[in-house]
């Protein structure tokens, strides 16, 4: 089974996240509310998808990203950021991030993104 992990400070917000998912067809759910304990998780295990917040307090989301492609450089890292963090999202890119969605965002949409880096969900 697929594993995806979220990652963000805000437990409504990995709630919403979560729903999402679990409406998507997605069981094997990780959670993680900050950049150390992500970078345990990931290690731990391995996940197929990382939706990682980029502000969070600690380790930024972009410290975080880059920690997890020098593990992994094959990762898939879908950031989340808020409405106004373009420069954000461009540094993200740049450090490896496979995609973006841009926080609040729509359930429809938010899926299509993680069903293309997430085609098969066994």
């Amino acid at each position: 089974m697929k594993k995806i992990m979220i990652v963000d400070d805000a437990m409504f917000m990995r709630k919403v996240i979560r729903t999402n998912l679990e409406k998507g067809g997605y069981t094997q759910i990780l959670e993680a509310e900050n950049g150390e304990q992500a970078l345990e998780l990931f290690k731990e295990e391995k996940p197929d998808l990382v939706l990682l917040d980029i502000t969070m307090p600690g380790k930024s989301g972009i410290q975080v990203l880059k920690e997890i492609v020098s593990m992994e450089p094959e990762a898939k890292v879908i950031m989340c950021s808020a409405v106004g963090q373009e420069m954000m999202i461009t540094q993200a890119i740049e450090a490896g991030a496979s995609d973006f969605i841009v926080k609040p965002f729509n359930g429809d949409e938010f899926m299509k993104v993680v069903e293309n880096w997430m085609p098969e969900r066994a």
